[in-house]
């Protein structure tokens, strides 16, 4: 028991840093810096201050804490989504993440050669490094502001469909060793071998657990969540080991997840919410740990930084991922913004590392640059992005938090229940409870509706036959699942 009092010392240290952390979003929703830039920054200054006697974590303990941090953003990532809302914006998601990642790393590797002596194979590594895009940084900028339609669900999209297609172009790259004829075979193969069996892995991974959560019951409520995490852990693990790509699985997992019901979905979602709220910073701290500023100051790292950071954010994206976003048919704004708004993060930093880990010739300096460059994404990209918004007229909604719940348990799942958002200017939107059955018919059929709850600005409402529903309001209904997709489109916008 010698050791209790460091220890408690130990543990004190990182209580206050944990609750530190989780205070500094309430401190960058002022200062419209994304959390994670804070989280970065701190670490990597505490690495350099000489008294506090800490030092760069090895690099294979970096790749493996960063890995399960990036399992649980992507898994929750997916969640969010869902496939309702992918499935509407289902190709933009794919061209712009796979095709987009492609171009922008052939772009950067141009510019990496062509501008500053990068010979082309390492070029390529710098460009597959920094490609990928992370708009988790985005809307913690945005703080409570949420942004409709579907710019949002394809800038989610994308950064879950880049994340693995960079993670598995730059493996395939570090594999091959070359740009030879045969290594750029090999690694087309590798590519589209990873891509496949991972896309694969997570439709049947998804579907199994899901099954697995509806029928097969657990003692305790607290222990379906860690079953989906273990799952969800077991499911990288597998697809990895037969090449393909766990990133992928466990993203795709999530959006097949993410609508439907399942026993304790609510407490599964809001536990993984919370898993990848600490992913995120865990990964951002452990990352600025490996960062060492001294070699950041150096010009033959931060200029190429710069200049790349720039070109990123000014040419390369808004011109060649401008060109894969548009038969996606969005308005002009919301087009502008998604352009804008591919910041970079944790991704980026976790390839770099691996470019140390492999021992590329002149790492550290590659290293340095892929620093530099998420710096300028996050703290110049990210502080402009709610300004550009409101430049653009973009419809942002303040989404309030909701402490309180309200709910009961049941044994068996509820038939026929549905929750719906009156859209606003949509068929419901005016009309009273009564009308709604009416609106609802097909075949000359009268729909049988029963809604069991209303809320109205945060707060419940007694339902009658008269009350007249408004844009906003939360219904909770009972009516048969036939009669689903009628309501769903009398609600929508």
């Amino acid at each position: 028991m010698t050791d209790t009092g460091p220890f408690a010392q130990l543990l004190l240290v990182i209580s206050l840093a944990a609750v530190a952390a989780v205070l500094s979003n309430r401190l960058t929703a002022r200062l419209r810096v994304p959390a994670p830039a804070l989280f970065l920054a701190a670490s990597a200054v505490a690495v350099a201050l000489p008294g506090l006697g800490l030092g760069a974590p090895p690099e294979r303990m970096v790749e493996r804490i960063v890995t399960v941090a990036l399992l649980c953003i992507l898994f929750d990532g997916g969640m969010h989504i869902g496939w309702r809302r992918f499935r509407g914006a289902a190709a933009p998601i794919v061209v712009v993440g796979v095709v987009g990642t492609f171009l922008t790393t052939a772009a950067v590797a141009a510019v990496a050669h062509f501008g500053f002596g990068f010979g082309w194979y390492v070029a390529l590594l710098l460009g597959t490094a920094i490609a990928p895009t992370d708009p988790a940084v985005v809307f913690s900028v945005l703080g409570r502001r949420e942004i409709p339609g579907r710019s949002s669900t394809i800038l989610e999209g994308e950064s879950g469909a880049n994340d693995p297609v960079g993670i598995a172009l730059l493996v395939s790259l570090l594999a091959a060793g070359s740009l030879s004829g045969g290594a750029l075979a090999h690694v087309a193969g590798e590519f589209a071998l990873q891509m496949g069996l991972g896309a694969m892995f997570g439709l049947m991974g998804g579907r199994a657990l899901l099954w697995f959560m509806r029928r097969v019951s657990l003692p305790s409520e607290g222990l379906h969540p860690l079953r989906t995490l273990a799952c969800v852990l077991a499911l990288y693990a597998a697809t990895t080991m037969v090449h393909g790509s766990g990133f992928l699985a466990v993203f795709v997992a999530g959006i097949v997840l993410g609508d439907e019901r399942a026993p304790f979905k609510r407490e599964i979602e809001r536990f993984h919410s919370a898993l990848a709220s600490l992913g995120e910073i865990v990964a951002f701290v452990v990352l600025g740990l490996t960062v060492n500023l001294s070699d950041l100051a150096r010009p033959h790292v931060w200029v190429p930084g710069l200049v790349l950071g720039i070109s990123l954010a000014l040419v390369i994206r808004p011109l060649l991922v401008g060109m894969c976003l548009m038969p996606a048919n969005l308005h002009r704004n919301e087009q502008v913004f998604v352009l804008f708004a591919g910041l970079k993060g944790a991704v980026p930093i976790l390839l770099g590392s691996l470019l140390l880990a492999a021992n590329v010739p002149g790492a550290h300096r590659l290293y340095g640059i892929v620093i530099v460059v998420v710096a300028f994404s996050v703290l110049v990209q990210g502080s402009l992005v709610p300004t550009v918004a409101r430049a653009l007229h973009l419809p942002m909604r303040i989404v309030e938090p909701q402490p309180w719940s309200l709910g009961v348990r049941l044994a068996e799942e509820p038939e026929g229940v549905l929750r719906l958002t009156v859209g606003a200017g949509s068929l419901a939107d005016g009309r009273t409870i009564d009308e709604i059955a009416d609106a609802a018919t097909d075949s000359g059929d009268t729909v049988d509706v029963w809604v069991n709850m209303l809320v109205r600005r945060h707060a419940l409402v007694s339902v009658r036959g008269d009350t007249r529903l408004e844009a906003g309001d939360e219904v909770l209904v009972s009516v048969d699942e036939r009669w689903h997709p009628h309501l769903e489109d009398l609600f929508r916008a």
